[in-house]
């Protein structure tokens, strides 16, 4: 079976400029896509369907499956305005919203032929929080929209009552307490529904395995071709969940790719905001400069609420920004039907213009009244991108160990985890850990390293501010996760929205990128496109 394999939270952005400079190429010689004809590990060694189900299998006992089908339709692929609707009208109760899920997880993501393997864990508390949800609900203070709606984490993302393992071995048993934005989410009335499968060490661990794989969770699969589409990564399982409709929304987090590149392998809407606007505390690192967690959901109005409800300034995240939004800021214009298109210019690459689907979303969008000026890319390189990872991660890790880890948590650097790790290979790494021997390899003084970061985030601007400021731009068009990296070193918002399918049926998305704190303009530019164009659809053998 062939399958491409690209270190997607990265390298695919990077592989999909076709002109690259030598520096550029003496930094990646080692990093390439990849055939990938049979899975070496396909389920888990660590757990199984039975294992993630148990915490609440006894609460389960009373939603049956004519349950789940009474429910199905008022449910499956619907937003969370339709599903608040269906709540005030006494359709279903938040405890039944979220049994639902939980039914349709056991059903489908693990141990049967058309298993996923997209969630590592379940909340034990979830029923229990949602009972509280439906007594609050009839409270008159006013809720944010978020309120109610079950949410996936995904599992490098702190929580204080389900391990937070990055998918990893060594952090099996790593109990923690919540990271900063599991708390907003909590404040807001979310429940965190349990913990999403990814790419081990957000996919900066193995260097020759496919995405989605992890030594805890095993390989996630994509819903639209099993084994045979990749799923995208560094985020799969929170992208395959939420394009299968195992919560209403997932959150994932990105370095350069890991939200944009699973969403639009999974047909779903995936914003990578600007970093600074989310907090990273509390979440496993690879890059305190690029990491980001992000809002990852079946439709754009879910993203914009998402958002509103994981923001919130982070004084101990250093590049945390205190902008004071109210609650509805990022979905208000969406919900009162305001934004337009009318006058906007938006830049497509010429070397994109191949793509079939790619000129049809451009289409749309003028007939929304866009105005589209090809542009071509940038001759600037992206020099020792993953040295900066590398230093980085070299001190982010150990920082997280410190300050955010579990307690009994006896690791405290990369080399820790190495070791830790060769103990038992076949269990631990099956793909080898090549990219951690980079790590623990790279240094550098601090002058150079400063200087690294300042050239990355140069070329990355440049690299969009230059056909922005020439031809008057609001914005720049790509495909999937083609100019992530580029984004991530800019330190500029992305947002990726389902525009169709190929002739073999792989998802593909349209991504918007503007300039900093710009995601508000992003979200507005993407509902315009998908309400026009409603490219979306369900997994065919998940509905």
């Amino acid at each position: 079976m062939k399958k491409i394999i690209f270190l997607a939270i990265l390298f695919s952005s990077i592989a999909c400029h076709t002109q690259k400079t030598a520096q550029q190429e003496s930094n990646l010689s080692d990093i390439s896509a990849k055939e990938f004809r049979e899975f070496k590990v396909l389920d888990s060694k660590i757990i199984d369907n039975q294992g993630v189900w148990n915490s609440v299998s006894t609460q389960m006992e009373d939603f049956t499956e004519a349950d789940y089908k009474r429910l199905k339709p008022y449910i499956l692929e619907k937003n969370i305005l339709e599903l608040h609707q269906s709540r005030v009208q006494g359709v279903f109760t938040y405890e039944q919203l979220v049994k639902f899920y939980l039914y349709r997880i056991k059903k489908y993501d693990r141990d049967n032929n058309l298993s996923l393997n997209s969630v590592i864990s379940i909340n034990p508390n979830a029923i229990t929080e949602a009972k509280q949800r439906d007594r609050d609900f009839f409270n008159k203070k006013l809720k944010p929209l978020i309120f109610g709606m079950p949410i996936l984490l995904k599992d490098n993302i702190n929580t204080e009552n389900m391990p937070t393992t990055a998918g990893a071995f060594a952090l099996e048993n790593n109990n923690t307490n919540d990271a900063f934005i599991t708390e907003r989410l909590k404040e807001n009335g979310a429940i965190i529904l349990g913990k999403a499968n990814l790419s081990e060490w957000a996919y900066f661990f193995c260097g020759d395995c496919p995405s989605g794989y992890s030594a805890i969770g095993g390989q996630t699969l994509n819903p639209y071709g099993r084994k045979i589409f990749d799923t995208g990564g560094s985020s799969s399982g929170s992208g395959v969940s939420v394009a299968a409709n195992f919560a209403v929304a997932a959150v994932g987090t990105e370095t350069a790719g890991s939200i944009l590149s699973p969403s639009s392998q999974n047909s779903v809407v995936g914003l990578k905001p600007t970093i600074g606007l989310l907090s990273r505390s509390g979440i496993v690192p690879i890059s305190s400069t690029l990491d980001t967690p992000g809002p990852m959901t079946k439709n754009v109005m879910d993203n914009a609420i998402l958002l509103s409800a994981l923001y919130g300034y982070d004084t101990t995240d250093s590049k945390s920004k205190n902008f004071k939004y109210a609650g509805s800021y990022y979905y208000s214009g969406i919900k009162n039907g305001k934004p337009s298109l009318k006058g906007k210019r938006f830049g497509a690459f010429t070397r994109l213009m191949n793509d079939t689907l790619y000129v049809e979303a451009l289409e749309v969008l003028k007939q929304q009244g866009a105005e589209i000026i090809e542009i071509e890319e940038v001759e600037v390189g992206l020099p020792k991108f993953i040295n900066l990872l590398n230093l980085d991660m070299q001190n982010d890790l150990p920082d997280y160990f410190k300050n955010h880890g579990g307690k009994t948590l006896s690791l405290k650097s990369v080399q820790d985890v190495i070791d830790f790790n060769k103990q038992d290979s076949a269990k631990a790494m099956p793909y080898g850990q090549k990219l951690f021997y980079g790590i623990v390899n790279d240094n550098a003084s601090k002058e150079e390293f400063s200087e690294m970061k300042k050239v990355l985030h140069e070329n990355g601007k440049t690299f969009f501010n230059s056909p922005m400021e020439k031809h008057n731009l609001d914005g720049v068009l790509s495909i999937n996760n083609y100019h992530a990296a580029f984004a991530a070193v800019a330190e500029y918002p992305a947002l990726t929205v389902p525009m169709g399918y190929t002739n073999k049926g792989e998802p593909k998305g349209l991504t918007f990128i503007t300039k900093s704190f710009g995601d508000k303009k992003l979200l507005e530019w993407a509902y315009v496109y998908e309400q026009a164009s409603k490219k979306r659809k369900a997994p065919k053998n998940y509905q």
